[in-house]
């Protein structure tokens, strides 16, 4: 199923928290509302599931306009944070429970119920009740009564923020490898860029209810459309540095460096954007390098994030995990500039 968002916007009292949006969502497709808390997504996922009125614009499903059509005939089904399972039922009855209200008989109910089951492996846990499993287990079955209705499109508002760490990354895996098999249009709310840069087909960044950006992954981490969301989309975080383009450099407070291609901005003030693997450290002087100091690392396992202090200005880079200096230690750093992106100081669109 396709679904379509024509300029539809929420607003609350006289506070828009859904401005203006159009987004098109492809028939199968896996996307990821993504945002800071307050941005607009989830109340974007409750317009579509129709616990929100929209106040103007307008909702597609496959070409039909669905503003005014009621929740539960919207065939969509919504998987919500809170697991909201009943407690009194069984796994079993709580996966069944959709296909019961539709009145469909037990003996095709008890199949889909087992088949689902097996899918998401808890035919174990069919007899337990809710209080008997454990986080990651709950959000499976919560999965399993969304998935035995077979809606059209399946809605999802942070499913996973309750689990662990572990969890998380496991049921990460789980989620995609279930939408690649089930083939079913995914709309998926989180704050986590990680769980939006490892499930998602494409990405929309939000930013007070404006959409940033709407592109797959790799897309919006390699070419960010604006300086938000390229401090959004990244962990660590891109680092941003404030100057000037000249003729055929920027000029930041405490460094230059040369430009590899040309902007024709001479003169205009803007902020320079790196990602901590293009930063690149040295122990003695280079050609084209910038003095500064370690100012903290932190060892990862796998790699070393290094703080660089020059000046005020605090650039992360990543290293080696066998990477030591102690803080203060003197050291000089390049950019890898054909991976630069520069952004208006004023606007913070790409330039």
């Amino acid at each position: 199923m396709s679904i379509v968002f024509k300029n539809v916007s929420k607003v609350f009292g006289d506070q828009p928290v859904v401005d203006d949006l159009t987004l098109e969502i492809d028939r199968g497709e896996f996307v990821v509302l993504l945002g800071p808390s307050g941005c607009g997504k989830t109340t974007t996922l409750r317009m579509l599931a129709g616990l929100e009125s929209v106040t103007s614009g307008d909702i597609y499903l496959d070409d039909k306009r669905i503003n005014d059509v009621p929740t539960q005939h919207r065939d969509l089904a919504m998987v919500f944070q809170s697991y909201a399972l009943y407690p009194h039922m069984t796994i079993a009855e709580n996966i069944g429970y959709p296909l019961r209200v539709r009145k469909q008989n037990p003996q095709e109910r008890s199949a889909r119920v087992n088949r689902v089951a097996q899918m998401l492996d808890i035919v174990s846990l069919l007899d337990r009740k809710p209080r008997q499993l454990s986080g990651g287990e709950r959000q499976r079955v919560a999965l399993a009564r969304a998935i035995v209705r077979e809606p059209r499109a399946y809605l999802m508002d942070e499913p996973l923020s309750n689990l662990d760490a572990r969890l998380r990354v496991q049921m990460r895996g789980e989620l995609k490898r279930l939408q690649h098999q089930l083939g079913t249009t995914t709309v998926y709310v989180t704050h986590d860029q990680a769980e939006a840069m490892t499930l998602a087909h494409r990405v929309a960044v939000m930013k007070k209810g404006k959409l940033q950006q709407f592109d797959t992954p790799m897309k919006v981490y390699d070419f960010p459309a604006s300086r938000f969301v390229a401090e959004f989309v990244g962990s660590p975080s891109m680092n941003l540095i404030d100057g000037t383009i000249e003729s055929s450099s920027f000029v930041a407070k405490t460094f230059s460096v040369p430009l590899t291609k040309g902007l024709n901005n001479n003169g205009r003030h803007a902020t320079l954007g790196i990602r901590p693997e293009h930063v690149t450290i040295a122990t003695s002087p280079i050609n084209g390098a910038a003095p500064a100091s370690v100012y903290v690392t932190e060892q990862m396992g796998n790699e070393t994030l290094v703080v660089l202090a020059a000046g005020d200005l605090k650039l992360m880079a990543r290293a080696a995990a066998d990477f030591r200096l102690a803080p203060e230690t003197r050291v000089w750093f390049t950019l890898a500039m054909n991976k630069a992106h520069f952004f208006d100081h004023e606007t913070g669109e790409r330039i």
